[in-house]
């Protein structure tokens, strides 16, 4: 039986503000690309069927399961992992946020959680909405956290948000 040829796409990647030009297979998910091409290990490898949030990153400033994407379908689409989500060196509020009430235990989901979070607020900003606690936790229901820090999370979420 013969092997599939692999077909690679030349596609242009934006990432933390950089082009990159990369030849692709068709089949790479973003997540993959991000983790295996570009060194970007962030976004982690969690369920791999986007029910768990840890590839969370950003695609034109809104939440996206990385693991679900193709990354050849993302050309001149702005992503954001959590490596670029700071700004002149400096940490992301919600970055120093997530430290400073201790959001985080074993720090696998931090980096989606983070992301997610970003994007929640970009959304409620859009949409002219205030968060309350509430609704932050449902807005964040798609990441899933198995340490149990929830309580910090949204904590950390409604500092940034208020």
């Amino acid at each position: 039986m013969a092997l599939e040829q692999t077909v690679h796409q030349p596609t242009v990647l934006r990432i933390n503000g950089a082009e990159l030009q990369l030849a692709l297979d068709t089949r790479a998910t973003l997540l993959d690309v991000l983790r295996e091409q570009l060194d970007l290990t962030g976004a982690k490898k969690g369920c791999d069927h986007g029910q768990c949030g840890a590839c969370t990153v950003l695609l034109d400033g809104r939440r996206a399961n990385a693991c679900l994407l193709l990354a050849v379908t993302l050309d001149g689409i702005d992503i954001v992992t959590i490596e670029g989500l700071g700004a002149d060196g400096a940490p992301h509020p919600l970055q120093e946020a997530f430290v400073e009430h201790d959001a985080f235990q074993c720090g696998y989901c931090t980096p989606g959680q983070i992301c997610s979070a970003a994007g929640v607020l970009n959304e409620a900003g859009a949409e002219g909405l205030e968060l309350d606690d509430d609704e932050i936790r449902e807005r964040m229901s798609g990441n899933l956290c198995r340490c149990g820090a929830y309580v910090n999370i949204v904590a950390a979420i409604a500092e940034v948000a208020r």
